[in-house]
């Protein structure tokens, strides 16, 4: 009886109608959430998530008030699947409908798939530099470089997500523990004592007892990013060697000696590299005449592969990206003299879903159209 009654629930129209309702207020609230939270954030709190909290100012809980993102879209493809299970029998009258419906199922697992896999970076390059990396544009990693050899530098980098943590981190290349005492994911520094500001309790290198920084919210503004800063120590077999600040707002690393090698540490956007490398030959901004509206830009690149061979040159401008390797380049931004471009680097493996999604669902409809048509022309010519 219960299960019977379970089944009725999650096949149930109502249900669905509700679901529907509720996406569509989830998206108004996440819609007007960008105005205060930012693009980035009002999704994470408002679609990639299973429910939307609500935190009372200055508490250090939070309670669910709404179903997410992630919760509604399981919510539906259940309801889809156990609706069409239960009402449509597989007959040839009916083969429209599993199509649709297939392709229904397929467009919401392709976006889910887009969510959890696809990653966005920058590729920032100025007329003459060559790069085979791109740079996500929210998260920093630590990079510790070993520079004793200067023919072969070893490179460690260790992810944000980590130093948030605030905790010893091991790695098997590396001959000392790194701990992180103290992470802002944002912050502001200052060469002047303030009231709000406290001193960096650094024993080491740049910023030792000269430079004062304060923890500031996260920034919501897509055309400013954060500027994270950490208090790390290096701990060897034989004791700690010191405490160093790492920050994006240092331009230079900073440099120490453990285990008799020389080692640089720095906080840097964190880097996506690519078997590939590109080359930024020329760039060509031109604005409608008599304003400095945009009107078009573009990078002359030259894309050079070691792997395949390929060495050519491609043109990228607005609406017309790069397509290579798995990856695509757009279009995104320049520098204002107009010597460098941004590139927006899109690497998204269920990218075709979509697109075979909606192939499928078009596809299944003229087939349960002319299942119909059919059968009522033959009627009509007897007739």
């Amino acid at each position: 009886m219960l299960l019977e009654r379970l089944i009725k629930f999650l096949t149930s129209l109502r249900l669905t109608v509700v679901l529907l309702v509720l996406s569509i207020v989830l998206i108004f609230a996440g819609t007007f959430g960008e105005v205060h939270l930012g693009l980035y954030q009002a999704q994470t709190d408002y679609f990639r998530s299973f429910f939307v909290y609500w935190q009372p100012s200055g508490a250090h809980w939070k309670i669910p008030v709404f179903p997410g993102g992630y919760f509604l879209g399981m919510a539906l493809l259940i309801n889809l699947i156990a609706a069409h299970l239960s009402r449509f029998k597989f007959t040839r009258k009916k083969i429209g409908l599993w199509i649709i419906h297939a392709g229904l199922i397929l467009l919401i697992l392709g976006q889910l798939a887009t969510d959890l896999f696809a990653k966005e970076s920058q590729m920032h390059l100025r007329e003459g530099q060559t790069k085979n990396y791109s740079q996500s544009d929210r998260m920093d990693e630590l990079a510790i470089t070993d520079i004793t050899d200067k023919k072969l530098e070893t490179v460690v980098a260790i992810p944000q997500s980590l130093l948030a943590r605030e905790s010893d981190i091991r790695n098997g290349h590396l001959p000392f523990i790194v701990r992180v005492k103290q992470f802002y994911a944002n912050s502001v520094l200052s060469t002047n004592a303030t009231p709000d500001f406290a001193r960096v309790a650094a024993d080491a290198g740049v910023g030792a007892d000269s430079l004062w920084w304060k923890r500031v919210p996260r920034e919501t503004d897509m055309n400013r990013r954060d500027t994270p800063s950490a208090l790390v120590q290096i701990v060897t077999p034989d004791g700690p060697v010191g405490i160093w600040l790492v920050s994006d707002w240092l331009e230079q690393p900073q440099t120490f000696t453990a285990n008799d090698r020389t080692y640089q540490m720095q906080l840097r956007p964190e880097r996506f590299y690519l078997p590939f490398s590109l080359k930024l030959l020329k760039f060509t901004h031109t604005v409608y005449q008599g304003t400095d509206t945009p009107r078009s830009f573009s990078s002359q690149m030259m894309l050079m592969d070691p792997g395949s061979g390929e060495h050519r040159q491609v043109l990228i401008y607005m609406n017309h990206p790069l397509r290579y390797d798995g990856r695509t380049f757009y279009q995104a931004s320049y520098d204002t003299d107009n010597q460098g471009t941004i590139l927006q680097v899109v690497k998204n493996p269920s990218w075709l879903t979509p697109y075979l999604a909606c192939v499928i669902i078009a596809t299944g409809l003229i087939i349960q159209f002319l299942s119909h048509l059919v059968p009522f022309l033959k009627k009509r010519r007897a007739a």
